[in-house]
C-alpha cells in the first residue's frame, strides 16, 4: 500500500489525531525547517511526523551530536516510521507529545519543536497540554515550529509565546500557515 493511500486511511480511521489528507510535501516541510539553527541546535522534538518527511529532511541537517525526540502515538504511523528511520540520533517514541518531559532529561533544554499535530482538532485540554509541555522543553530562546491549514491557531499561540510569526504555502495540499513562535 502507498503512503498516501495509507496516509488517507489513516485521516479516516481518526480524525483526532491525523489532520490532513495527505502527506505534507518537502516544499512545506522546506519553510517549516528554514528558522532552525542546525548548526548550533543539540536537542530537536518532532511531535506527530506522520510518515517522516520532516524527520528525514531534520536529521539530513543535524549537527552530528545532536539528538532527535520524535514523538508518534499512531500506530500504523509509529510502525512505518520505527521500520524506515535508521539512525542513532533519532529516538522514535510512542507516546503522547503531552509527555515530552518523560523523554527529555531536562526541562529547558531544546532548541526547538516541530510540531506537524492538528493543533485545533485537539480537545481544548489535550491541545493545552501537548503546547505547554513543548513550552516547558525549550530554552529560553528556543523555537516552537507549527503548520495548521488555518489562522485559527494565531491567537491561542499568542497567548503563550513571546513572537508568532506567520508565513503561507500554497505548495502543499491542502495549503498551509507555519507558524515560528519564540520563547
Amino acid at each position: 500500500m502507498g503512503t498516501k493511500t495509507k496516509f488517507l486511511r489513516q485521516f479516516f480511521k481518526d480524525r483526532q489525531m491525523v489532520g490532513a489528507v495527505a502527506p505534507s510535501t518537502r516544499f512545506l516541510a522546506e519553510k517549516m525547517l528554514k528558522n532552525v539553527d542546525f548548526e548550533n541546535s543539540k536537542i530537536i522534538i518532532e511531535l506527530g511526523p506522520g510518515n517522516g518527511v520532516f524527520t528525514e529532511i531534520l536529521l539530513e541537517r543535524m549537527a552530528p551530536d545532536a539528538k532527535l525526540y520524535v514523538f508518534e502515538l499512531n500506530d500504523e504511523f509509529y510502525k512505518h516510521i520505527s521500520e524506515r528511520i535508521d539512525d542513532p540520533r533519532a529516538q522514535i517514541i510512542h507516546d503522547s507529545a503531552e509527555n515530552i518531559s518523560k523523554y527529555v532529561e531536562k526541562p529547558g533544554s531544546a532548541d526547538a519543536v516541530i510540531s506537524s499535530l492538528p493543533l485545533m482538532v485537539f480537545p481544548e485540554e489535550l491541545r493545552a497540554n501537548v503546547v505547554n509541555a513543548a513550552h516547558k522543553s525549550l530554552h529560553k530562546k528556543g523555537k516552537y515550529i507549527q503548520f495548521q491549514y488555518s489562522l485559527q491557531s494565531k491567537r491561542y499561540l499568542e497567548g503563550i509565546f513571546k513572537d508568532v510569526n506567520i508565513q503561507f504555502t500554497i505548495r502543499n495540499l491542502p495549503p498551509a500557515f507555519v507558524y515560528t513562535c519564540q520563547k
